[in-house]
């Protein structure tokens, strides 16, 4: 209605109120505004189409002005503001206080608006990207390093990987500097440090510039690192059987099944992806790193749901063969004792009356004076429930690492009797292991380990912050090759065998990482086997043996 009166009276000048309207939504002035500043003082000088067209071109102009200062592009001639509640004064009208007007936001200098727009706006998290459920390896996860042997002994290269993760629950509103000084103990804060001036952590794909940085919600953290994993027997995976359904081999000690801590490609998954080109595969269950044995992988989910459901209703039989300290009972012995986890960690069990009901027969093959080979049937299936059971029957497993160690005491388990707390026995355990370099043993590194649990020698603290703040810069140049590898993964991929060959960056030595610093003494190959092994596997419709090993035949003499 005002917009048409004022065309009709400017005689056709149909830019003013266009220009009028840019004017309105920039500065948010009301109609009542427009009222005061544009009709009133046209009403009071108007007295021909002439003046009148004169004198609201002036004002129009003038609100252009204004309107320049609002985004901030006031020319030199333009009015300057007499104060924060007060527009500038106009040739025609009267100056009007914004306090009047009942403005949501008083005006101010443009430095004060853009000081107030900084303090509200907040970091945006992305939203989490969909991913495709289960664990999947495919040729480029292959292809990230190699392998080679030495010493009777499998090794991996050291390379580089991406740890990614999505902001866990208990890291919301902390700051990164606190995440990594409470949970990531395994480097000190300055290697964080100088990992952010190298480029290396990122925080939804951004690279991080402060620690201080507080987490939100959904944030992906992104953080490369220079791996190293430890030593697995050369011993190789063998197939036992492969058929539509499944893939069952015979699995070597040391060696674990899938990704976790310290080993990724030297893991039977990634061995079979690698060597015998089986990927896409799914566990059917699990052994422990230092047992040997039958290993059953499914080939598609409808596969590994059918049996993971007769394990549920118990129609899977389960027998295994190992060799213990002492002279065995020759009558079949049922053991029935509860088991307690007592540390999740370090994977450490025991009998105790609040623990899981668990069952198991032992029936002894053989005794040679000195040590006794069993044939054990778990009717459940606990953490190391056969280990377990030995132990408190006074007859551990000959090399045991863990449940035949004197940080058990002197009767080592036998009957339950452990004369020291959870604490002290994990403690002694992680100290026995630590002393031997062998914390592998019981899954662990030094950085996994509270204070109390280990001694201040700790190799990730051995580089002080001087030293890593002159690494950070060429470790930074070094970075900035290694990015540009991936686009070398689709050749690589293709014939995995050739990924040492097609390595254009040199990834063994890094200028930030402790590892690369060290000198660890390998371990014996027979040092790697644990004398407990999976001879048999039933279920409905199908059977698989693995043969006997060395250590398990009559004949067999210890060194």
């Amino acid at each position: 209605m005002i917009w048409g009166r004022v065309v009709m009276w400017l005689g056709g000048h149909r830019w003013l109120p266009v220009r009028l309207q840019g004017c309105l939504n920039l500065r948010r002035l009301s109609a009542a505004r427009i009222w005061g500043s544009c009709w009133g003082p046209m009403a009071e000088t108007f007295s021909t189409g002439a003046e009148a067209a004169t004198g609201l071109r002036a004002a129009v102009q003038q609100n252009g002005d204004a309107c320049g200062d609002a985004r901030g592009e006031r020319t030199s001639g333009s009015p300057e503001p007499v104060g924060p509640g007060v527009e500038p004064a106009r040739e025609v009208g009267k100056q009007t206080p914004l306090s009047e007007e009942k403005a949501p936001v008083a005006a101010s200098g443009p430095g004060k608006r853009k000081k107030r727009r900084d303090a509200i706006r907040e970091r945006v998290v992305p939203p989490p990207k969909k991913r495709r459920a289960g664990v999947s390896f495919g040729d480029e996860h292959f292809a990230e390093t190699s392998y080679y042997f030495e010493g009777g002994l499998r090794k991996v290269r050291p390379y580089y990987f991406d740890f990614r993760t999505y902001c866990k629950g208990r890291w919301v509103g902390h700051s990164l500097l606190h995440v990594f000084s409470t949970e990531f103990r395994a480097q000190p804060l300055a290697y964080y440090e100088a990992a952010v001036r190298a480029g290396r952590l990122h925080l939804n794909e951004e690279p991080v510039q402060d620690l201080s940085i507080v987490l939100k919600d959904n944030d992906f953290l992104r953080n490369r690192v220079h791996r190293h994993e430890p030593p697995v027997t050369a011993e190789p995976v063998r197939l036992l059987a492969e058929n539509e359904d499944v893939v069952v081999v015979d699995k070597p000690s040391s060696i674990p099944v899938h990704p976790c801590g310290r080993f990724r490609h030297n893991t039977v998954i990634f061995i079979l992806g690698k060597e015998h080109q089986l990927k896409e595969l799914h566990p059917l269950h699990r052994l422990d790193r230092l047992t040997s044995g039958v290993l059953m992988f499914a080939k598609t989910a409808a596969v590994s749901e059918r049996i993971h459901e007769q394990v549920r209703d118990r129609q899977l039989e389960k027998e295994y063969v190992c060799r213990v300290e002492g002279e065995f009972p020759t009558e079949e012995v049922i053991c029935k004792e509860p088991i307690l986890v007592v540390s999740y960690k370090v994977g450490v069990c025991r009998v105790d009356a609040r623990g899981k009901p668990c069952e198991t027969v032992f029936r002894r093959l053989s005794y040679n004076g000195r040590s006794s080979v069993l044939r054990c049937r778990p009717l459940t299936g606990r953490t190391h429930q056969i280990r377990v059971h030995l132990q408190f029957l006074g007859h551990p497993i000959l090399n045991d690492p863990i449940y035949n160690s004197v940080a058990w005491g002197p009767s080592r388990g036998r009957g339950g009797h452990i004369a020291k707390t959870d604490e002290e026995l994990l403690r002694d355990l992680v100290a026995e292991h630590q002393a031997k370099q062998s914390l592998d043993v019981l899954d662990l590194c030094e950085g996994d380990l509270s204070p109390g649990l280990i001694d201040s020698t700790a190799p990730s603290s051995e580089l002080g912050k001087d030293h890593l703040e002159e690494f950070a810069a060429s470790a930074q140049k070094m970075d900035g090759a290694v990015e540009a590898a991936p686009q070398n993964l689709d050749t690589m991929a293709l014939a995995p065998e050739k990924a040492a060959e097609t390595d254009v960056v040199n990834q063994e030595i890094d200028p930030l990482c402790a590892e690369c610093r060290l000198v660890r003494q390998d371990p014996l190959p027979q040092d790697l086997v644990m004398f407990l092994h999976a001879l048999r596997y039933k279920g409905p419709g199908f059977e698989y043996f693995s043969p006997m090993p060395a250590w398990a035949q009559d004949d067999w003499q210890e060194d």
